[in-house]
């Protein structure tokens, strides 16, 4: 995927979250929105030198998975048999022949920069994601579409900074809740519809920080809370 298909995307999901279009670069957006999730880690293929992604820590010997594949369908990985001198020496071959599978993506297509991927496309610098569709920045999520810097989330569209959480769509900053739309900022909720700042209450609508609003009022700081998301 091009930078700017990934942009489309992104805009995309800020028209669905925030009713405007963004403004930032690919480079700010992981800044402003993605600096705190788990995601795929830039390193080298040991045969090739060519740039891959991987979500494993502590490895430092890479192979492209279309490059262990094509190993794998000529010489093959199998080695002649030696005679090892001591303990280290096979520990030491032993490290030189374990080379990381990197950019694991399985049933996918248009996948970028991203490790363990399966079922999904148009995904950008994602990992352990399934059945996912247009999602950027994500890490451990299912079955969802449009989604941007979320984790460990599970049928969700059209939403930003989702953690922890299912069934949200048109919403910003929601963790630990389900059936959540057009909301900012939810904790431990269930069911709500235009609300923000709310926290361990459900079936709500038109509520900011646990209280009641009508809808004029509620619209109007929500403009304002909006506005200083995306211009902060």
């Amino acid at each position: 995927m091009s930078r700017e298909e990934v942009l489309l995307i992104i805009n995309k999901i800020f028209k669905a979250v925030f009713l405007v279009e963004n403004k930032d670069s690919l480079d700010n957006i992981y800044k402003k929105y993605a600096f705190d999730i788990k995601l795929p880690r830039k390193v080298y293929d040991n045969m090739t030198n060519e740039e891959t992604y991987t979500d494993f820590d502590n490895a430092t010997n890479f192979i492209t998975k279309d490059n262990m594949e094509k190993l794998d369908s000529t010489e093959g990985f199998m080695k002649e048999k030696i005679s090892f001198s001591s303990l280290e020496e096979l520990i030491n071959t032993w490290e030189d022949i374990n080379t990381i599978t990197t950019e694991r993506c399985y049933n996918s297509t248009y996948v970028s920069k991203s490790d363990t991927i399966y079922d999904s496309s148009y995904v950008y610098n994602s990992t352990n994601c399934s059945n996912c569709k247009n999602i950027v920045y994500c890490d451990g999520c299912g079955r969802s579409e449009y989604l941007l810097a979320s984790q460990r989330s599970g049928n969700c569209t059209f939403s930003i900074r989702v953690d922890d959480s299912n069934n949200c769509s048109n919403s910003y900053s929601v963790i630990c809740s389900n059936k959540i739309s057009n909301s900012l900022f939810i904790q431990d909720c269930f069911n709500l519809d235009e609300c923000m700042f709310c926290s361990h209450i459900a079936n709500k609508k038109y509520c900011i920080c646990n209280m009641q609003y009508d809808e004029y009022e509620y619209f109007a700081i929500k403009k304002l809370i909006i506005e200083w998301i995306v211009n902060s």
